[in-house]
């Protein structure tokens, strides 16, 4: 059989894809608290209030770490509020309270330079330190970006010397939106530009002798910023000196969105081992950030370091930089060029009328028929219950082999089968699509290659392995080697909630999802996906609504409208949880539209560089509208900027009115 040739040597970011190992980076002292090394990962926010408000920052930092948080971070615009950082620490620690504090610093150095007199961390952010930020393309020759790298020495050294002075740690944080059209003119719009950004600024700390850093590469497309963190950890080990790594999915937004997006990204560098702090960004509570990052923590930590004897490790095929889809022959509609698919296991009963509904298909009266919804399941898992009634018209049922063998009527239904053995046995035509399901030791398996040669769509199961996520990538490696293009499902199945969850099902249902999906959608593996969970913990709406949104935070697969908006800080200018609810309410129908919801303009154009449209706060009471990153229209009162925006995207031909009829 044809073996697929493995890319051009690509030096790995960690030592294992499949047996996984936390990267080794060097220790970090924030005050008393340590990051890297050997230090367990930690769980950070930030604060949503105006630091000015010493009495209302004090209370929400008393909440957030009563939550679990173990990093406070507060925006300090300016002198007077890095100031102010003095009086709500003293507050803090004369209530007992001695978790580390972090400012967040854009554009202004000496807000910088004082704060890292006062707080045991300073964040500051390449992209807007020393350089600008206006979308201009810019053009340098070699002596003249030379000549820009000496003047930001200049400006960013003294805070250099002020950390190393006071002991003050510092995040060189590198966000995906806010590149300086310097690095823009370079590098591009990319992960390459991003992972430059922050090197620049740690060659002037390294110059300066000062390494307690830590570095994070945050964007709002989790491919991107996967991309972005893997590059950097492979550019530090060559230059034999791994900082600690701070992770996090920024202006993911918030609810289910939110929450699985975060965990698509997270989970996916947690996965590889990379991650020493985390911070999840929902536009929501800063404390209710605090059960998802913990949760990711915990998911990962317990097998973190521990090795599966079933595994036969094969050496990776996949370029972990840039995003490419496993190529796959299609059967059906399955695989191939198809958007990945999503399965719907009904089958603990008989099906109902209802359950079809549950899993996004309604019927409608005046057409008198079934129609299936942006959302709605691709096939059902009916097992070993026939339907009782004619399925609509292109929804796909898969029965367990015995069942489908009986059926009277075998249109629109397929066989699901096993084993390998059992497909061959049951001696099909060439033409007769089958699912098969595949298992940890039937990668060897004589009958794969017959396998291969067959309309045969491939079910990976590896729940008995202590560390399914890399027994599946592990599963795809082999078959990539082997040459092996037959589609391939996932099919896991979510166990029960153990003692001392702090989520609700859906909520872990949601991250835990995105912890399992996300190393695989980022690579581009996996043609569809079948979660199986106990319907009395967890909703069929719930789980089929979050397949979905999983393929479409990975732009996988495109059903609805997504919206990037910020988690909020004291920058803010006006309230973003009840103005992100309104904008989805009137919005929410439609499909591929990515809208961003910003808070003020540090988060503004740059951050929301995906999305199509963007609102965002530029005054008291006045909201700036973009089209991409254009602006329209600027100084819009809030109490119109909806219907402004809404106006903008009809203007744009891109409006449809929310037309669906329900059952």
């Amino acid at each position: 059989m044809h073996k697929e040739s493995a890319p051009a040597r690509i030096r790995q970011y960690v030592d294992s894809l499949v047996n996984p190992r936390r990267l080794k980076t060097r220790e970090v002292k924030v005050g008393g608290m340590g990051i890297g090394g050997s230090h367990p990962i930690r769980v950070q926010s930030m604060t949503t209030t105006d630091t000015l408000d010493t009495a209302g920052s004090v209370a929400q930092c008393i909440r957030m770490i009563e939550a679990g948080c173990q990093l406070l971070r507060l925006t300090a615009p300016s002198l007077k509020e890095a100031e102010n950082l003095r009086v709500i620490r003293e507050e803090l620690r004369r209530r007992s309270y001695t978790t580390p504090l972090v400012a967040d610093i854009h554009f202004t150095p000496n807000a910088a330079e004082l704060a890292a007199r006062i707080v045991e961390k300073v964040r500051i952010n390449p992209g807007n330190y020393a350089d600008k930020k206006k979308f201009a393309t810019l053009s340098y020759t070699d002596t003249e970006y030379q000549a820009e790298l000496e003047r930001i020495y200049k400006r960013f050294a003294p805070l250099v010397r002020i950390c190393k002075e006071y002991g003050t740690a510092m995040r060189i944080g590198t966000n995906h939106g806010s590149l300086s059209d310097r690095i823009m003119s370079r590098y591009g719009d990319t992960p390459e530009g991003m992972v430059q950004s922050a090197l620049e600024f740690l060659d002037i700390c390294e110059d300066l002798n000062y390494h307690d850093i830590v570095i994070s590469m945050k964007a709002s497309n989790p491919q991107v910023m996967v991309q972005a963190y893997r590059l950097l950890a492979q550019r530090m080990q060559e230059r034999d000196y791994v900082y600690p790594l701070h992770v996090g999915v920024t202006e993911a937004g918030d609810g289910e969105d939110g929450r699985i997006k975060s965990a698509l990204g997270m989970g996916t560098l947690l996965a590889d081992g990379i991650g020493d702090t985390v911070r999840v960004s929902l536009t929501e509570e800063p404390e209710a950030e605090m059960p998802v990052g913990r949760y990711l923590v915990r998911h990962f930590e317990r097998y973190m370091d521990q090795a599966d004897p079933h595994l036969e490790e094969v050496p990776s095929p996949i370029n972990p930089y840039a995003y490419t889809r496993r190529p796959s022959k299609a059967v059906y509609n399955i695989g191939g060029d198809h958007v990945p698919r999503v399965i719907a296991d009904l089958s603990q009963a008989p099906l109902r009328e209802q359950d079809l509904l549950a899993v996004g298909h309604y019927y409608s009266l005046q057409l008198d028929k079934w129609n299936m919804t942006d959302m709605g399941a691709d096939y059902l898992y009916l097992g070993s219950h026939p339907s009782p009634f004619m399925l609509p018209n292109g929804l796909r049922a898969i029965y367990d082999a015995a069942v489908w063998h009986n059926l009277p009527d075998t249109t629109g239904a397929y066989p699901y089968y096993v084993s390998l053995a059992e497909w061959q046995a049951a001696n099909l035509l060439p033409h007769q699509p089958a699912f098969v399901r595949l298992t940890l030791t039937d990668t060897g398996h004589s009958l794969l290659s017959a396998a291969a040669q067959a309309p045969v769509i491939l079910v990976l199961e590896a729940d008995d392995s202590p560390i399914r996520i890399h027994a599946w990538r592990n599963l795809f490696f082999h078959l990539m080697q082997a040459g092996i293009t037959c589609p391939v499902i996932v099919h896991t199945h979510l166990h029960p909630l153990r003692d001392n969850d702090p989520h609700t099902p859906e909520a872990r249902l949601q991250t835990e999802l995105g912890c399992l999906l996300g190393p695989l959608l980022t690579d581009g593996l996996g043609d569809g996906f079948w979660l199986s969970a106990d319907p009395a913990l967890y909703s069929r709406e719930c789980v089929n609504r979050s397949l979905f949104t999983a393929l479409q935070m990975a732009r996988a697969r495109i059903t609805k409208t997504e919206y990037i908006s910020c988690p909020s800080c004291g920058r803010t200018l006006f309230d973003l949880q009840e103005t992100t609810a309104r904008i989805r309410a009137r919005t929410e129908h439609l499909k591929g539209v990515k809208i961003g919801i910003m808070g003020c303009i540090v988060n503004g154009p740059g951050e929301m560089a995906d999305a199509d449209y963007g609102y965002v706060g530029s005054g008291p009471g006045q909201i700036t509208l973009y089209r991409g990153q254009e602006v329209v229209q600027q100084k819009v009162p809030a109490e119109q900027a909806v219907d402004a925006l809404i106006a903008l995207i009809a203007g744009d031909g891109r409006w449809v009115e929310s037309a669906r009829e329900t059952s």
